[in-house]
This record gives structure tokens, C-alpha cells and sequence, in this order.
């Protein structure tokens, strides 16, 4: 009897310890997704830094435009 549950300990420990290690098979669904997820997080962090520059570009341009009405202010 000792002997069995020696046997069945040792069994269910090596199982875990097996199941446990090895790697998950992924699909090529879960690839896929994981993929777009990728894709989608870099296009939102770029689309951040686009905007950034675009409102800074604009910026840029209306303080060109304000430095010409003043020079043409000057010049009449």
C-alpha cells in the first residue's frame, strides 16, 4: 500500500512537472492577432508623434504668417 502511493505521488509530480514546461502550441488565429495587436499599438504611438509634429508645423505657419501682416504693416 506505502508503495502505491509512493508510486502515485512520483506519478503526479513528474506530470505536473512535464505539463508545466513545455511550451503552449499557438494557432495561426493567435498569431494573427497578436500580430494586429502589434500593428495596432505602433500605429496609435506613431499617430501620437505625427500629430505632434503636424500641430507643430502649423504652429510653425501661423507665426510666419502673423511676422508677414506685421512686416507688410510696417512697410505702408
Amino acid at each position: 500500500m506505502k508503495t502505491i502511493k509512493i508510486f502515485l505521488v512520483l506519478l503526479i509530480t513528474s506530470t505536473i512537472a512535464f505539463t508545466s514546461c513545455r511550451e503552449e502550441k499557438t494557432t495561426p488565429e493567435d498569431k494573427i492577432e497578436e500580430a494586429l495587436e502589434e500593428v495596432k499599438t505602433n500605429i496609435k504611438e506613431s499617430s501620437e508623434e505625427l500629430s505632434d509634429d503636424v500641430q507643430d508645423a502649423l504652429e510653425d505657419v501661423e507665426d510666419e504668417i502673423k511676422e508677414v501682416k506685421e512686416e507688410a504693416k510696417k512697410d505702408k
